[in-house]
């Protein structure tokens, strides 16, 4: 589907609510989402009521909501930033923008306000390059073609399902990096957009994140959470685990991703000493998942990313259980995230879908 086909009501815009108030929040997005639907999951457990502005077009789900889709005994914990997956099960639009609650519009190197939703669309609606490098980035953006030597049997691409934006200000370190560089801030704005090379693994944020719901969305799930896992971003890792279970998917169907831009400018919060002790499991698991990952491959039959999510929590049931009990917790969540997605979701999934 070409960029000039697709309609506001083809995107939903999800949005986890960790904090009661969003008036100034989607007050200064206005000019961007007031032209879609939100959908808004409000942490199970934030006890305020939200306070939303008039003026947009949006459908808010509590805890209620969330125990009636899927029980209130359900292996997968939708609290604190996990609550967004929820939105992620129920939308029914074609295409899916996730910003967190602590970001704000960016702007670009003239001073212009940046619209995430446009570019992540952008990125969405051409295609992907993941199994030759161009060194001039992506080259279906206006002003960039392929360089010399770049094969022409692989320069029609394959359909991006993936859209990795990032951030200015508080960028997305981790909590040892922030604590011992607590002034450091990202001012950088880079005007590009990349391919991520298949193969290649990438830390996933879901701080601003797009994706083709029925390419992507059974493989992006809170299915690893650590066992001090608070409400602050670094935190957790369960966008680093559903981020890595993606990529391998998508070079799998092959499917591709991109990097770069949209930009979000990201405000600061939390203290990073603090966040390092629930973190600290986190930073010593990773040790061990990037090599699982690298070398994690998929049966031919798995044709279908419910598929392949399916026979992934079977390899890190194998192959990680006895490492660490987060991981055989990780994998009763995927496959419970499949059964949910057949049942709540839109069903199965294949490369290309509508």
């Amino acid at each position: 589907m070409n960029q000039e086909d697709i309609k506001d009501s083809d995107i939903d815009i999800v949005i986890g609510a960790l904090q009661p108030d969003l008036t100034s929040f989607l007050n200064e997005w206005r000019p961007v989402f007031s032209r879609f639907h939100l959908i808004i999951v409000k942490d199970p457990d934030l006890k305020e009521q939200l306070n939303i502005p008039e003026g947009f077009d949006h459908h808010v789900y509590t805890k209620p909501d969330i125990e009636k889709a899927v029980g209130a005994s359900s292996t997968i914990l939708f609290s604190g930033y996990s609550c967004r997956y929820f939105g992620y099960l129920v939308s029914k639009k074609k295409y899916i923008i996730s910003i967190d609650d602590d970001c704000l519009p960016a702007r670009d190197n003239e001073g212009n306000l940046v619209d995430p939703v446009a570019q992540h669309i952008t990125n969405l609606t051409t295609p992907a390059t993941p199994f030759f490098f161009n060194t001039l980035y992506d080259p279906f953006r206006d002003g960039a073609d392929f360089v010399r030597g770049y094969p022409f049997s692989l320069r029609s691409g394959v359909t991006c399902a993936l859209s990795c934006g990032l951030w200015l200000n508080l960028a997305d370190y981790d909590a040892p990096t922030q604590a011992l560089k607590p002034q450091q801030r990202n001012s950088q704005y880079v005007d590009l957009i990349m391919t991520v090379p298949a193969r290649a693994l990438l830390p996933v944020s879901g701080i601003n994140i797009a994706f083709e719901r029925e390419m992507v969305g059974p493989a992006l799930f809170p299915a690893l959470r650590l066992a001090r896992e608070g409400k602050l971003r670094w935190e957790t890792i369960e966008d680093i685990w559903s981020g890595m279970c993606a990529k391998v998917i998508c070079d799998h169907l092959g499917l591709g991703v991109k990097t770069g831009l949209p930009y979000v400018w990201r405000s600061a919060k939390g203290d990073p000493i603090e966040s390092l002790k629930k973190e600290w499991q986190g930073v010593k698991l990773m040790e061990e998942v990037v090599p699982f990952f690298q070398s994690v491959r998929l049966p031919r039959t798995a044709t279908t990313t419910e598929d392949c999510v399916a026979e992934m929590a079977k390899s890190v049931r194998e192959r990680l259980g006895s490492v660490d009990p987060v991981f055989n917790h990780a994998a009763d969540a995927m496959l419970q995230w499949v059964k949910l997605w057949k049942s709540v979701g839109s069903g199965s999934s294949t490369p290309g879908g509508a």
